[in-house]
């Protein structure tokens, strides 16, 4: 399960990160040369700060959710170099002083101080999702592992959210990408973050498990075509629902099932010998195992002759016994046509035989959708009738797993200050260039309770007031800046991590995913909404807008015509 909200009091195996591999070595080699150099130097006790950042919202949009926050914390509460660890790395640095091994040794996180936003929040570039202080050589070992921990779970969870957005708050959303992701960290973590930004369940048993995620699934298009023929079935009977019915002796299903088909064909206007008899043996298979929540695919062989007459021969032979199928999955062709169809047959069966809960039987459709998908279904009209596909929900899987629009997010981790003294990046391009020294963030709201701007000022300024004008301004166009008064002013960072190991309690998923969808709740529409988005606007004080160009200035070179 996630992190209980005992964590600070919790066991050891509550604190260990969720995959085995998440351990200091998993870092980029110039991380362990770096802290050599720095120990040769005699910078182990420099005390520095870093911020991880991004400088750009994926997938187009104008918005990220932050996720792999409590991953970064439990690699922390376990970061320390083993003795097998310190041996390969004598091999890959035999020229290295020994007392350097000695050192490394010794390392842990407890002189490290993390501060972040909380985790499922809405972030935006710019904007130190994490700030993280302590001495320089342990602070910069951990860059590569938080980074690891945060990019792809940051992205996934904001792909989800996207799909979330796109689809609307009344369809069911279930992530089905875990053949799809790339290799099981992927899919263990694809399912976990796509739950955090507003997925309803996932077919991964194994996350099920570690995570509380709520699984689902039905069956392959392999499991319809192992069956040719009723008679293969060595068992036929099924006992009523004694929730139900009073009689609870077996009774011949199939019976009940070939005496339905008949009566559908008829009423569907579906020849009978055109429905394939492996599929319905098929469904009936499953019908026996899963009587209470038997879901058919019904595309094996054709959606209208075959598979949905079988359906909902199924279906009313189940009902006779005292239960109630769950719906059907589409897998292929025009899935906004073929629902709305199966919604009318649907509506036609329940109407003559009188059970009118069919009616509202699911409908689940998947194929490689994509956002793009989702938002054409919503808008589609069917021969000018004005009425919408009938998909209750969506299996969504490689084009979610993947983030096949945007493949990585590009999270970076930057030293802003060294021993109280701030440190800057310059570059020929003005979007890489950082924000430097040791800041706080706030989020000012509106008295709609709408998130009004980012504002990212030092540390050693007053926290901002309710009520007060604050003049705000973009951190390098000289010209932008407004005066601002905000109704409510939220500081976004939490303690985390520090001296005593865990500050904070770390929320289950399922209130993380609430967390998310109230973060989102908190935008205008018109910047979560999937074409032309407005950007959201994340600005400096004037007292921050005058360290930065002052320290530019200091920095950059001064160029001579000739």
């Amino acid at each position: 399960m996630s992190m209980s909200k005992s964590i600070q009091n919790g066991s050891e195996s509550e604190h260990t990160p969720s995959n085995c591999v998440v351990q200091p070595l998993l870092t980029d080699l110039y991380q362990i040369t770096m802290a050599y150099a720095y120990w040769k130097t005699g910078k182990m006790n420099d005390v520095a700060v870093f911020d991880l950042f991004f400088r750009k919202n994926p997938f187009r949009g104008e918005f990220t959710i932050f996720a792999g926050l409590e991953e970064c914390v439990r690699f922390l509460h376990n970061f320390r170099f083993s003795a097998s660890d310190i041996a390969y790395l004598k091999e890959v640095m035999p020229s290295a002083d020994a007392d350097f091994w000695l050192y490394l040794k010794t390392l842990d996180a407890s002189q490290v101080n993390l501060h972040a936003i909380p985790e499922g929040y809405v972030v935006f570039p710019k904007v130190p999702l994490i700030r993280i202080e302590g001495p320089l050589p342990i602070v910069q070992l951990l860059e590569t592992t938080l980074l690891n921990l945060v990019n792809y779970a940051s992205l996934v969870a904001t792909n989800a959210a996207r799909f979330r957005i796109t689809a609307g708050e009344n369809v069911q959303l279930l992530e089905f990408g875990l053949r799809r992701a790339q290799g099981p960290d992927g899919g263990l973590s694809a399912s976990k973050y796509c739950y955090i930004g507003g997925f309803d369940g996932t077919s991964n048993v194994l996350a099920g498990k570690k995570f509380g995620i709520p699984i689902r699934g039905t069956h392959a298009h392999s499991f319809v075509n192992s069956f040719k023929a009723l008679n293969e079935l060595p068992n036929t009977e099924l006992a009523p629902n004694p929730a139900n019915q009073t009689n609870s002796k077996p009774e011949n299903f199939i019976s009940s099932v070939k005496k339905w088909l008949k009566l559908v064909c008829t009423t569907l206007n579906v020849l009978e010998n055109e429905t394939n008899e492996g599929e319905l043996t098929a469904f009936v298979a499953y019908a026996l195992a899963f009587p209470d929540t038997c879901l058919c695919l019904l595309d094996t062989y054709s959606v209208l002759k075959s598979g949905l007459p079988n359906f909902l021969a199924v279906t009313l032979a189940l009902n006779d016994f005292g239960y109630r199928a769950i719906g059907v999955r589409l897998d292929s062709g025009d899935l906004a046509y073929l629902s709305i169809k199966c919604r009318e047959c649907f509506t036609a069966v329940a109407e003559k035989f009188s059970v009118s809960w069919i009616e509202d039987l699911s409908i689940v459709a998947s194929n490689d959708i994509n956002e793009e998908t989702l938002r054409s279904l919503k808008e589609q009209m069917h021969y000018g009738n004005s009425q919408k596909h009938q998909i209750n929900s969506f299996g969504i899987g490689t084009h979610l797993v993947t983030c096949q629009k945007q493949p990585a997010l590009g999270c970076v981790f930057k030293l802003v200050a060294v021993n109280n003294e701030p440190r800057m990046k310059l570059s020929e391009e003005v979007g890489k260039i950082n924000l430097p020294g040791r800041k706080d963030v706030y989020r000012l709201y509106s008295n709609e309770g709408v998130a009004t701007l980012d504002l990212v000022q030092l540390s050693t300024e007053p926290t901002p007031k309710v009520g007060s004008k604050i003049l705000v301004r973009h951190p390098f166009i000289e010209s932008k800046r407004a005066y601002v008064c905000p109704h409510q002013v939220e500081p976004l960072y939490r303690q985390y991590w520090g001296a005593n190991g865990v500050t904070q309690n770390f929320p289950t998923l399922t209130e993380l995913r609430q967390r998310t969808a109230k973060s989102l709740r908190t935008l205008r529409s018109d910047i979560k909404r999937e074409l032309n988005p407005t950007p959201y606007k994340v600005s400096v004080t004037d007292e921050m807008y005058h360290f930065l160009h002052n320290l530019w200035l200091q920095h950059a070179p001064i160029g001579e015509l000739t």
